[in-house]
């Protein structure tokens, strides 16, 4: 991915990567040896001005810890595109298959790459209602 990728100008409604970081996602206890606060960083960085990224508490799917949901853009969700819930998202080359993602225009815009659809998880209607906007 190219630094002008990485700088073009945001979507007026930008894919969302919501990163729970709180309970289970994020904790050194659960997962040792992994750079949470590393890796959230990278993820900020490799997304860029594409989309945005945020950290939010418990998104009460911890079985799959640690859990990433990719929203689609305004554009996306036009398009059909609706929220990817990832589970295990432990591994840096998972870092750059969601910012690369991202960059190509999300859900709804693209397909997945790499192995992120080995990722996807199902949530139960009542924890994506509870997705904070």
């Amino acid at each position: 991915m190219s630094r002008r990728d990485r700088e073009r100008k945001p979507a007026a409604s930008p894919v969302t990567v919501t990163v729970c970081r709180a309970c289970c996602c994020g904790s050194e206890e659960k997962h040792p040896g992994v750079d949470h606060a590393g890796q959230y960083e990278r993820l900020r960085e490799a997304v860029g001005t594409a989309g945005r990224v945020r950290a939010v508490k418990c998104l009460d799917a911890c079985a799959h810890s640690n859990v990433v949901v990719v929203g689609p853009s305004g554009e996306g969700r036009e398009a059909g595109g609706r929220p990817v819930w990832l589970g295990w998202v432990l591994a840096d080359d998972m870092i750059e298959e969601i910012a690369e993602w991202v960059h190509a225009g999300g859900p709804g815009l693209a397909d997945p790459p790499g192995l992120l659809d080995l990722q996807q998880i199902s949530v139960s209607r009542r924890i994506r209602e509870g997705l904070p906007n």
